[in-house]
């Protein structure tokens, strides 16, 4: 551990306190900021929101997206362009941060865990299949949960610190069973499955700029898809579903306000352009740590998996065992490096305790010994 230690001080030469991922911003934020303020529109209308969502579709490979104020408003709206509603369940993976299962929550629908795969940390395309199996039937082209009776509307994968999950058979299964596939891609910007960007695999996927992403606008998020319908309805519902007019004030139906600023739009055109060349740092950085690694037997560092190329948003070691992890964590932040674990899983939050879940042995695995270490943007 101590080895460790200097060895990231070594990385990013410094004795300070070494943070998990800060944002940097080095090309035009502040070119792009001042225009935004000179031109005084701030707020939701302006031409650095057009600009992003222009450049981030081409980006990523979708015909559309749409700018929200954070990954989860637009995960929140993806779920409704979904149709998940009352009462709706959503299978899920119970490894994940919690805004994946916020989302489902604010639509009034209840998340089913399925286990995720070890190799890709995501959900596990075999245990979805397995649930779905002993589980459900299609009656009148809908997936019904033969337990709960409730509609099975949509699943949603995350891809775990940027590393993409078996992304094509989890749409196979869930198009074969009447289930709306929605990508959780907050972390995997920069990141394809078999050449294809993260997100657009999906009817609709979600993004989030946060101050901790490999972009970042402070907050902000979007959504991406290829269909024009959805594209306007997710525009419409994140305008406070406001009907197009000059100056009167008719709302057609519940929305919200969940527009991204123009502000912070400048932000991120300007974070968008130095996008590959954080890229290329990440990985790096990751070939810098893979070498540390290979001389400790007992501990795995996660690399990107089969068909995948990641964007190493967060780099992750697998420790021995949960005694090994909790020793590792306490050295090295002790000792001003910020590492923290993977997330605890949500079936075991006080909110999801009651929500039905599948053998869940692989998540408990890595609950249990994933480490995240720092992942910033070396320059």
């Amino acid at each position: 551990m101590q080895k460790f230690v200097e060895f990231v001080r070594n990385i990013y030469k410094t004795k300070d306190f070494i943070a998990l991922h800060e944002p940097v911003f080095i090309g035009n934020e502040k070119k792009y900021l001042n225009d935004c303020i000179d031109s005084t529109f701030v707020s939701s209308i302006g031409k650095y929101v057009d600009r992003f969502e222009r450049e981030f579709a081409e980006y990523v490979g979708s015909k559309y997206a749409i700018t929200t104020v954070n990954g989860t408003s637009a995960l929140h709206i993806s779920l409704l362009l979904a149709d998940v509603g009352n009462g709706d369940e959503v299978i899920t993976q119970p490894l994940t941060f919690i805004a994946t299962c916020n989302a489902i929550s604010y639509c009034s629908a209840k998340p089913v865990f399925v286990d995720v795969d070890r190799d890709t940390m995501g959900l596990s395309p075999k245990s979805l299949q397995d649930f779905l199996e002993a589980n459900c039937e299609i009656i009148d082209g809908k997936c019904i949960n033969k337990t709960t009776k409730a509609t099975i509307k949509a699943c949603v994968s995350m891809h775990t610190f940027g590393h993409p999950c078996k992304i094509d058979e989890i749409k196979a299964i869930c198009d074969a069973w009447q289930i709306i596939f929605v990508e959780d891609a907050a972390e995997s910007l920069g990141s394809c499955y078999k050449n294809k960007h993260t997100g657009t695999f999906g009817k609709v996927g979600a993004f989030s700029f946060n101050g901790n992403k490999i972009i970042t606008s402070g907050g902000g998020g979007a959504i991406v898809t290829d269909d024009e319908d959805l594209a306007k309805r997710a525009k419409h519902l994140t305008t406070t579903a406001k009907v197009p007019h000059s100056y009167e004030y008719v709302h057609d139906e519940i929305g919200y306000n969940y527009r991204m600023p123009n502000l912070n739009a400048a932000l991120l055109v300007a974070q968008l352009e130095q996008l590959d060349k954080f890229l290329q740092n990440k990985r790096e950085l990751t070939e810098k740590y893979a070498e540390f690694f290979r001389k400790y037997d007992e501990i795995e560092f996660v690399k990107e998996p089969h068909n995948a190329t990641s964007n190493y948003w967060l780099q992750a070691i697998i420790l021995k065992d949960l005694e090994e992890r909790n020793k590792f964590l306490e050295y090295t932040n002790k000792n001003g490096i910020m590492t923290r674990p993977i997330w605890k899983l949500m079936n075991e939050l006080e909110m999801f305790k009651d929500a039905q879940y599948s053998d869940l042995d692989n998540a408990k695995h890595l609950e249990e010994r994933v480490v995240n270490i720092p992942s910033g943007v070396t320059l």
